[in-house]
């Protein structure tokens, strides 16, 4: 089986931790049947600079137009943003783009069975296009806020009602986001539910005891993710606030950041509130093992990795009943699902933890639970029958 993997959601040498949920579920895909060869499109947005002070832009502008990640050649086409008023021509552009690299893929003879694209605006809107005129199936994964927030949206639903009828299949990696598009007259028949999984190898307890000993000798809030409003990091801040018996650590980058720290020394806690910045893939189970408690108070989730990364670690988590969050957080063990914005209650619910901490194997060996192999078994059953039926109506 040869796959075109189309997102915009994908690492990058300029963003190396972007879509990293997508390319890990490629890897193990992968892992799961070595037979499986893959070539993957992840347009990034035309800019001139590469300066980071321009931010996303500056950093998309850093991206190679070819490079290699563990044995995959992605390609990296530039396609126009027209910011704020360019929404719905994006998908017309990241079509184009793509349609110019994929020809270029043809006509050096690559030939693909399917395209599995990720994220329905605008990567989705675009990938059926594309599939239409490569004359090829397409399966697309819905995330989060494609249908959270973008599908509320009137003329972005409508493009992606009309796009998901001419997919062969639709995945969703959380079970509200497969009612939600039901919601959208999406048939049931149409969805499949893949939860990500979690890379034991990789996220394990280390360096707990060596990052402990650079904090206060007291317990430790983690929250890990972009600083964007949807993350609520004023909730972060408030419950910090409520709890001057812990240390909170901030890791992740975005354009809150200084609000934030402003913020954290408005509430005089600039001493226990500490902000690490981004930090690589690879650096972050010591941080996930340095935690007693990880709380993600978001407002719009998918299915949230870190939840699933910090306890395969050993840590438990609290998050507010969003996305997958419910599906995955059901034992005292794992942690707390908060139905609630308010930070006291959030506050309460840490505390819970800390009184009484639960053993850190055994919040790990809750995680285990969540590996990919059923994953990508279901995956690679729906690739196949996508394929085998667009064979067949063609025939």
């Amino acid at each position: 089986m040869k796959l075109l993997l189309f997102s915009t959601l994908f690492p990058h040498a300029g963003e190396p931790t972007l879509g990293i949920f997508v390319e890990n579920r490629l890897r193990n895909l992968m892992a799961y049947d070595p037979s499986i060869k893959v070539t993957v499109i992840a347009p990034v947005a035309w800019f001139p600079f590469k300066s980071k002070v321009f931010g996303a832009y500056g950093r998309a502008a850093s991206a190679p137009l070819k490079e290699e990640r563990g044995g995959v050649i992605i390609y990296h086409p530039r396609y126009i943003v027209i910011p704020k008023i360019g929404m719905l021509l994006t998908p017309w552009f990241l079509y184009r783009a793509a349609w110019r690299c994929y020809r270029k893929l043809k006509a050096c003879s690559e030939i693909f069975d399917l395209i599995d694209a990720h994220y329905l605006f605008p990567d989705g809107v675009a990938a059926a296009q594309l599939a239409q005129k490569a004359d090829l199936p397409f399966v697309v994964t819905a995330r989060g806020s494609d249908v959270t927030q973008i599908g509320h949206i009137s003329r972005p639903k409508q493009m992606i009602t009309s796009s998901l009828k001419k997919a062969s299949h639709v995945i969703t990696v959380s079970e509200n986001l497969r009612r939600d598009l039901m919601g959208m007259e999406v048939p049931a028949a149409q969805i499949s539910t893949l939860r990500n999984g979690v890379d034991l190898s990789r996220f394990k307890e280390t360096g707990r005891a060596e990052l402990r000993k650079l904090l206060p000798d007291r317990p430790v809030l983690l929250f890990a993710g972009w600083l964007i409003p949807r993350k609520r990091l004023d909730i972060v801040l408030s419950v910090a606030k409520l709890l001057p018996h812990v240390t909170t650590i901030i890791v992740g980058d975005g354009p809150l950041m200084q609000d934030c720290k402003d913020k954290a020394a408005s509430y005089g806690i600039e001493e226990r509130v500490l902000f690490y910045g981004q930090k690589r893939p690879e650096e972050m189970p010591k941080f996930y093992s340095a935690a007693d408690v990880l709380l993600l108070p978001s407002d719009r989730e998918g299915w949230a990795n870190v939840l699933l990364e910090a306890m395969a670690c050993g840590t438990p988590v609290v998050s507010r009943a969003i996305g997958g969050a419910p599906d995955l957080i059901t034992k005292a063990v794992a942690g707390r699902v908060v139905d609630s914005d308010k930070p006291e209650v959030l506050a309460e619910a840490i505390l819970s933890i800390l009184k009484v901490p639960p053993a850190r194997d055994e919040v790990r060996k809750f995680a285990s639970d969540f590996g990919w192999d059923d994953t990508s078994k279901a995956q690679l059953s729906i690739f196949r029958d996508a394929i085998r039926s667009y064979k067949s109506a063609i025939n």
